[in-house]
């Protein structure tokens, strides 16, 4: 199982424990996390990940393996800046938004289109006038939660 982590590049220490914890127990549950590749919650998720002897995978916007995080397994060079976002969603299974910013906002929406669940955690609340569906993010109350969550609405990537 691949479970995508999104959230911003820059965080703060709160917000990096929350997605160390995640990454930590997505790997303790076998699944790989894949991200954006680069610091802030993406670096978290990995380092969670890594610390528990789970597989990370970096969808990077550059060109350069260099740019991804120390906790990067398998680094993958795009050179497409923020429209790698939908690789980083689509590859997942599942998706945990940790908090996050409108990059964030972005993956959240690719994921959504592409009937991929997302779980947020300190993430966006999404509404509409008129729309009779439930915003579409499952809401967590903490990482036990985000992954136990993203871990059971995980789809088959086809």
């Amino acid at each position: 199982m691949i479970v995508a982590v999104i959230g911003d590049g820059y965080c703060s220490v709160q917000t990096s424990r929350l997605a160390e914890e995640v990454g930590r127990l997505l790997a303790e549950n076998g699944a790989a996390v894949v991200c954006g590749g680069l610091g802030g919650v993406m670096e978290a998720a990995c380092r969670g990940a890594k610390g528990a002897g789970g597989l990370t995978i970096g969808i990077l916007p550059g060109r350069r393996r260099q740019d991804a995080n120390a906790y990067v397994d398998i680094p993958i060079v795009t050179g497409m800046g923020e429209a790698r976002n939908i690789v980083v969603v689509s590859s997942g299974q599942s998706v945990i938004a940790v908090s996050g910013g409108f990059g964030t906002l972005s993956e959240i929406a690719h994921a959504l289109k592409l009937g991929i669940p997302v779980v947020g955690l300190g993430s966006w609340q999404l509404s509409k006038e008129g729309w009779d569906k439930a915003n579409g993010i499952t809401p967590a109350t903490d990482p036990s939660d985000a992954v136990q969550k993203a871990l059971a609405l995980a789809v088959d990537l086809e």
